[in-house]
């Protein structure tokens, strides 16, 4: 299926130039919105590309929403836990064309929600993975819908209590994202025409990336633990294993599985023993 050839495409030339409104949708590195246009789950009459206005690239501790999965990866002054989610996300291809900012606002590859069932985050009454295939769902917060977020640097920044400012306001990674919930279906606080400029990586002490996967390289977490040691604190986030990236507050026996997603508890589980005792020992 190609995507629509009669999709209009505009450049603003300023933040305060862009409308976003039903029929659009905003492009940077176009790995989420082309895909997603093509088949199908996006529908949109204009692409705003705002390429030429998100700040690209690294200075200190500021990372440009526009910066490169493959910049970040290469950049020695990026936290060790950033860029092995940066360089663990994609393919080679991927990562020199997808954006971190575009990374953080991923959909779910859900298979219900990728076919366009009915499901609740389409509007729909019913969580077919609850009842159906949720081999690869979530273990938290599943109960209104048991979609698994995709995003390996997504856990990374939530572990490294990175901050993200964008063009309306500045807030904590993990405040960017919500589980949907009946009479909300979003996955993250964004407005629409807000976006995502600058991140703020504080460097930690130690921090640490680990990912379980079906295969060996390039396919979206089973499950992924980053954990960061900052003083007396340590943090760990999840990737794959609840519909937004995951702070572990709790013990991993608060998950709710299910029946046939188990397994994902015991692969966290010794994921996050194996990352704590990394971070120890650095």
């Amino acid at each position: 299926m190609s995507v629509a050839t009669d999709i209009q495409l505009v450049k603003p030339g300023s933040l305060d130039q862009i409308e976003a409104g039903p029929g659009s949708a905003l492009i940077a590195g176009g790995t989420e919105i082309v895909p997603q246009l093509r088949d199908g789950l996006l529908r949109a009459e204009t692409l705003v590309d705002i390429s030429g206005l998100v700040p690209r690239g690294i200075d200190g501790t500021t990372i440009g929403a526009g910066t490169t999965l493959s910049e970040i990866e290469a950049s020695a002054s990026v936290p060790d836990a950033l860029r092995e989610a940066c360089r663990l996300a994609a393919s080679p291809q991927l990562r020199n064309m997808g954006t971190v900012g575009g990374n953080l606002l991923q959909s779910t590859r859900c298979h219900y929600w990728r076919l366009r069932y009915p499901c609740r985050l389409h509007g729909g009454d019913q969580c077919h993975a609850r009842e159906g295939e949720h081999r690869e769902s979530a273990i938290f917060a599943n109960g209104f819908c048991a979609s698994a977020h995709p995003s390996d640097v997504a856990a990374a920044l939530v572990a490294l209590g990175a901050t993200v400012r964008t063009s309306r306001r500045e807030l904590p990674v993990e405040a960017l994202y919500q589980v949907p919930v009946p009479g909300d279906i979003r996955t993250t606080t964004l407005e629409p025409g807000e976006v995502l400029l600058e991140l703020d990586v504080q460097a930690p002490d130690a921090s640490i990336y680990l990912k379980a996967m079906d295969r060996k390289r390039f396919a979206f977490p089973l499950a992924g633990v980053a954990a960061v040691r900052r003083g007396g604190t340590t943090r760990v986030a999840l990737a794959g294993v609840a519909p937004i990236p995951w702070l572990l507050e709790g013990p991993l026996e608060d998950a709710t599985p299910l029946p046939g997603n188990a397994y994902k508890l015991e692969v966290a589980s010794a994921l996050v023993k194996r990352a704590l005792a990394t971070i120890a020992a650095r």
